[in-house]
């Protein structure tokens, strides 16, 4: 009768055992980048034209069209440079991420073209740039604010929720300090120094883009603010740069310049990631704590999975190593020799026993290590050779027997007492 045959194959449930961690994993990392994602949700539209978000500024684009600016959206420096012309307000949301020489090419296109240029929250480079003589003086806290300057349109608007950086105009020339104290201000309206024929371009620096958002545009005097600076042309342009633009040639850009602005955020995931994981491997320290095997394994299946650990590591020198101390503590009682004596001392009476010659017996016994598996196969069966000889040779020396109570050893000189005879 035929036996039936065993399936080897996994089911359903040691699959669903095997991989339930993976896939725990992967559920764990699918929800954590759900939450982050939904957490910067409105980080994507901060200072747009068209986000209806808090940071973005739906609001304002809607408000100046009520009062006839059409508001464009670029997303270059060139596309920005062509079409500047005297009835228009170019914006610069994010003057840090244009390239310094961008920024310098803009303002000598503005004042050509007599154009009003606005830059929010620039630092300390694109001020530079933009406007000669301009000085940042660190930060100031968002706050409603009194214009404490002559500009009009400051004037108008009366107080506003200004902030962020501070500029200092002290150095400045035909500048209007607004929204601060004394030459220190968080708006500041520059005429241009540099147009041709007379006309006078203006630039205008923002502390802060918070006043043009749509979560603040209807508090205080804001809406008046952020309308009278862009919607004195007809015509306004939003800057947002795009990243399609390749750099200048002349602007020398570090690794992290190019690696964008989110180089920080993805540093942090994975420095979390990291951390994450090595708290799963890591393992607590402590006591041993001793236990019973499971199972009884047999000698031989630990000597063969020992023999793959060294064959695997190609530690041939250890292996030979365990045969040859394996060796030496079976040949020492046979010759006898006491145990741990020294190598040179077994070997003469291993040699006195088998008449192999001393360098022979040296060899195989503390020899060098073997330069191959074969070798190492070979060393082996010498060994066993060697013990085999000793073992059958005349003159060996016989292990010692456990000695019977009822049959003790008989004294020297004397036979064997006779063996107990049981009584009736």
């Amino acid at each position: 009768m035929t036996a039936a045959a065993t399936a080897v194959s996994p089911d359903a449930r040691a699959l669903w055992r095997g991989g339930r961690g993976p896939l725990l994993g992967v559920v764990l990392v699918l929800l954590a980048g759900l939450a982050l994602a939904v957490l910067r949700s409105g980080d994507g539209g901060a200072l747009r034209h068209d986000s209806p978000t808090p940071e973005g500024a739906l609001a304002l684009t809607t408000l100046l069209a009520e009062e006839g600016v059409t508001t464009t959206p670029v997303g270059t420096a060139a596309r920005a440079g062509r079409e500047l012309g005297p009835e228009t307000t170019l914006l610069v949301a994010f003057p840090n991420a244009v390239p310094p020489s961008r920024l310098t090419d803009l303002r000598r296109e503005a004042a050509r073209a007599g154009a009003r240029l606005v830059l929010v929250s620039p630092g300390e480079e694109a001020v530079s740039r933009v406007a000669p003589g301009v000085a940042l003086a660190g930060e100031a806290e968002l706050r409603d604010r009194e214009p404490g300057c002559e500009d009009p349109t400051a004037r108008r608007a009366g107080s506003a929720t200004l902030g962020g950086r501070v500029l200092d105009l002290s150095a400045a020339d035909d500048a209007a300090a607004c929204y601060g104290e004394g030459p220190l201000a968080t708006v500041a309206v520059l005429g241009a120094t540099d147009g041709p024929d007379g006309i006078r371009a203006e630039t205008v620096l923002l502390g802060s883009p918070e006043f043009l958002t749509n979560d603040a545009l209807a508090d205080d005097g804001n809406a008046a603010l952020a309308t009278g600076l862009l919607g004195s042309r007809a015509d306004l342009l939003w800057y947002v740069p795009d990243g399609s633009e390749p750099p200048p040639e002349q602007d020398e850009q570090s690794l992290f310049d190019l690696a964008g602005d989110n180089w920080r955020w993805a540093a942090g995931q994975l420095a979390i990631a990291v951390l994450l994981a090595a708290v799963w491997r890591m393992r607590r320290l402590g006591p041993a704590v001793p236990e019973r095997l499971p199972v009884r394994i047999r000698a031989a299946e630990t000597t063969e999975g020992r023999a793959r650990l060294y064959h695997r590591a190609g530690a041939r020198g250890r292996a030979a190593d365990a045969l040859r101390e394996s060796a030496r503590a079976h040949l020492a009682p046979l010759v006898g020799v006491r145990s741990g004596a020294d190598v040179a001392e077994l070997v003469r009476a291993v040699g006195d026993r088998t008449g192999r010659p001393a360098a022979e017996v040296t060899a195989l016994l503390a020899g060098p290590e073997p330069t191959d598996d074969p070798a190492l196969i070979a060393l082996a069966d010498d060994l066993d050779a060697l013990r085999n000889q000793v073992a059958q040779h005349p003159g060996t020396t016989a292990a010692p027997t456990a000695v019977s109570p009822e049959h003790p050893p008989a004294a020297p000189g004397r036979p064997p007492a006779p063996p107990k005879k049981d009584t009736p």
